[in-house]
């Protein structure tokens, strides 16, 4: 792989570190609204994963080199890590593997375990390799390329993010032929890396009630990996949590980074 650092993106000037990694066919600025509201009493580094956003490619997938890259971008102090779909896969793997990088755990709507299918994410980027981007002259074209397959619209606006126009031409941001290639262990959990491992820290596991990604069958495995987790599950989100109810996740999450002075976090579960 190319040996580079992860693009980073800073908010705040002082007090507790809080880091923030994203899911697939996210980019660390996708938690810019929660970074500026914790700004005032909270350094925040919102990070790209690799493969991702201005982050460099790697030439395979795995949650163990991931996490050496997020790792190795975290400052010298431990920090609050917060992550979401493949980001909390990295975060969990981080929290494990350097226990001392990391003073407390936020994981959002995943668990530690291999997932079955991925047919949606196999779609949606055979998809997007198919747009032609040499000939793009608008992102509203790829926009009409991708209904067919993509067809809620909110997911197309997601994925058109990554679209960027490079000089005279469009080009993806993320590493869709290795994303597509190695989906297997995206939607995987590397079990070897973590054997006898355990992270003794506060863990927040947040849940969408909508989704499928947390249910009670994965909670002995949580439990074993994060013996202090506590659960919490909010309504009328699915699987995007802090993008479906931003009030009610924020408030969940500053509490439990102690940002006493968001009045948001006065919210009722």
């Amino acid at each position: 792989m190319t040996e580079h650092a992860l693009h980073a993106t800073t908010y705040g000037e002082s007090g507790p570190w809080v880091v923030f990694c994203h899911g697939l066919f996210g980019q660390g600025k996708n938690w810019t609204q929660i970074a500026r509201a914790l700004a005032p009493s909270h350094r925040v580094l919102l990070l790209d994963m690799p493969n991702h956003g201005r982050s460099p490619w790697t030439t395979e997938f795995s949650y163990a080199e991931a996490a050496r890259l997020v790792a190795a971008a975290l400052p010298p102090e431990p920090v609050a890590l917060v992550g979401h779909s493949m980001g909390g896969k990295i975060a969990m793997l981080v929290a494990l593997l350097e226990p001392g990088r990391v003073e407390r755990l936020c994981v959002v709507d995943v668990s530690p375990v291999a997932y079955s299918g991925g047919t949606d994410f196999a779609a949606y980027i055979a998809a997007m390799q198919e747009v032609p981007t040499h000939q793009l002259q608008r992102r509203a074209e790829a926009d009409q390329l991708l209904m067919p397959v993509v067809s809620d619209p909110v997911v197309r606006s997601f994925l058109l993010q990554n679209l960027h126009r490079v000089g005279d031409t469009w080009r993806w941001q993320p590493n869709l032929e290795v994303l597509g290639r190695d989906l297997g262990a995206l939607t995987g959990w590397p079990e070897d890396d973590v054997v006898g491992k355990v992270f003794t820290g506060p863990v927040l596991w947040i849940a969408g009630a909508d989704s499928d990604y947390i249910k009670p069958e994965y909670f002995a495995a949580m439990e074993a990996l994060f013996p202090t987790v506590r659960k919490v599950r909010i309504k009328g989100a699915g699987h995007w949590v802090h993008s479906e109810q931003p009030v009610v996740f924020e408030g969940v999450l500053f509490r439990f980074l102690g940002a006493d002075q968001v009045s948001k976090s006065q919210v009722n579960l």
